[in-house]
């Protein structure tokens, strides 16, 4: 049994001033055991960084050993770098114990860099102790700290005004914390947060607290059960997606398991989120989805789509693709089961009976924005692969995609003649690639290239690149059109029925800019 959290509101304030006054930052522990030693623990590895940490007892080395690698430190050294809280303050809030002379810590609390279209900032997460830190698997109720899924997805919430945010199944609380930064700008006027375990909504407390955030709302339940009749204009969650066989011996864990068979938890929530949508509202969501029988998996995150009693309009991204094999060993290693050790065999086996008894063959994960339509009216159907590497998470994805849901909206008022009479202007990270084969003028391909968003690659023709290149904003995309149909010497009625449809892709997609 987990041990109990008590995110007492006085004292969690106190350590958030204690962690400041300490200089207890992501960029303060890298400094302390150097890039090597966090490349390793980056891969569950703490020697390199216990190593480098032997022998200091100041604030940042000794926070990092107690906190950061869940290792037990000294009490004077505790009390010394928190002064205010102390080690009784850590032990009163249930994030450590006392052992004779040493604090040992009952949960990691780690710094985190926070970048976003309001600049940059600085967060504590606590969570769990790792299968590091623990020394083996982890528990079933454990609460997952700040991962590489839960950063892509606060890097790709949208950075637009919505005054009722639900996170569902919020864990450690960061997807919640994150849609509060926004709406400190005025944005969200309040905010829900929901999951099945009672501890995680604890975590969410305590560091809305850590993070000097009040008005977080926590609730418990499943899905949607928690705000029945109501409505929100945002939703975000990070659920339990990941698809797990329902047999005996086959840990189900809180945070990524939701008792559904294969990938129905994400196609429940796309059928239900229309819901609690409100007009206009926007949901985002990362998932898995099966490819079975030869279907696409693409396909069937449209038909769940098509199967909300909700009109949804839909952008799905599929970031990547597994086999069963790779995807069974994946969680099966994330649950703390290494490869040679007892047990990991018949996990892996139970994994691959599983797919092999519902005929699955590969299983994607990406992202999902769902929106429902103010008019009532479907618009939007975009199902796409994205598979190559995306810029660094300092240029977050949120408002690229911001930009291109208004930018569908704004294409979506324009009919062809009056898309032929707006002024374009080519987005200043979009570059041009020409390649020629040797000793061959003309180039037998032309890129554009999108140096920031979604770092698209689109190949284009001469009259394609050459209105590219022209989109100055200074002449209308009909003028632009024509003029390069005389150029060319082609019927300009014909290229510009061409033209049109890749023009509005392009400025959907942001490599350009309507006037």
């Amino acid at each position: 049994m987990a041990h109990p959290l008590h995110p007492d509101s006085v004292i969690v304030a106190d350590l958030r001033r204690d962690l400041t006054s300490a200089g207890y930052t992501a960029d303060a522990v890298r400094e302390v055991w150097g890039p090597i030693a966090d490349d390793a623990v980056g891969h569950g590895l703490h020697g390199p960084a216990l190593a480098a940490l032997a022998g200091r007892d100041d604030a940042p080395a000794t926070l990092a050993r107690l906190f950061f690698l869940g290792v037990a430190t000294p009490r004077e050294h505790v009390d010394r770098a928190l002064p205010t809280v102390g080690a009784d303050g850590l032990v009163a809030i249930g994030i450590a114990r006392l052992d004779a002379g040493s604090v040992v810590p009952l949960a990691l609390l780690r710094p985190q860099d926070v970048v976003d279209a309001r600049g940059t900032a600085q967060w504590w997460f606590a969570s769990d102790l790792d299968e590091a830190a623990l020394g083996g698997p982890l528990p079933t109720d454990h609460v997952l700290g700040v991962g590489g899924a839960s950063l892509t997805l606060a890097g790709l919430q949208l950075d637009t005004p919505a005054r009722r945010v639900l996170d569902v199944g919020t864990g450690c609380g960061i997807q919640a914390i994150r849609a509060y930064r926004a709406g400190a700008a005025g944005a969200a006027a309040s905010l829900v947060a929901t999951d099945v375990s009672e501890r995680a909504l604890a975590f969410t407390r305590m560091n809305a607290l850590l993070n000097g955030i009040e008005g977080i709302q926590t609730r418990h339940g499943s899905l949607f059960d928690p705000v029945a009749g109501e409505q929100f204009d945002r939703v975000i969650s990070n659920p339990p997606f990941v698809i797990t066989p329902r047999v005996a011996g086959v840990p189900e864990y809180e945070y990524r398991d939701a008792g559904y068979a294969g990938d129905d938890l994400v196609a429940a929530f796309v059928r239900g989120v229309g819901d609690v949508l409100a007009p206009g509202g926007t949901a985002q969501l990362l998932g898995n989805w099966e490819y079975r029988g030869g279907e696409d998996g693409l396909q069937r995150v449209r038909g769940w789509v098509a199967a909300s009693p909700v009109p949804l309009e839909a952008w799905v991204i599929e970031r990547e693709r597994l086999d069963p094999l790779a995807y069974a060993e994946l969680w099966v290693r994330d649950g703390g089961t290494a490869p040679g050790t007892p047990g990991y065999a018949a996990l892996v086996d139970a994994w691959l009976d599983d797919f092999a008894a519902r005929g699955v063959e590969a299983i994607g994960f990406g992202y999902l924005l769902l929106r429902r339509p103010a008019s009532g009216v479907a618009a939007l159907a975009r199902y796409e692969r994205i598979t190559h590497p995306l810029p660094d998470r300092d240029a977050p994805l949120g408002a690229h995609l911001a930009g291109a849901l208004a930018a569908f909206d704004a294409l979506e008022q324009r009919d062809d003649a009056s898309l032929a009479a707006a002024r374009t202007i080519v987005s200043d990270d979009v570059t041009e690639a020409r390649h020629h084969l040797p000793g061959v003028e003309d180039p037998s391909v032309i890129e554009l290239r999108q140096g920031g968003g979604l770092a698209r690659t689109v190949e284009v023709d001469p009259a394609l690149a050459a209105l590219v290149g022209a989109s100055d904003g200074e002449l209308t995309v009909g003028q632009l059109s024509d003029a390069i149909a005389q150029l060319l010497e082609v019927d300009a009625a014909a290229l510009r029925a061409d033209l049109l449809p890749r023009v509005r892709e392009l400025v959907f997609t942001g490599m350009l800019r309507l006037a």
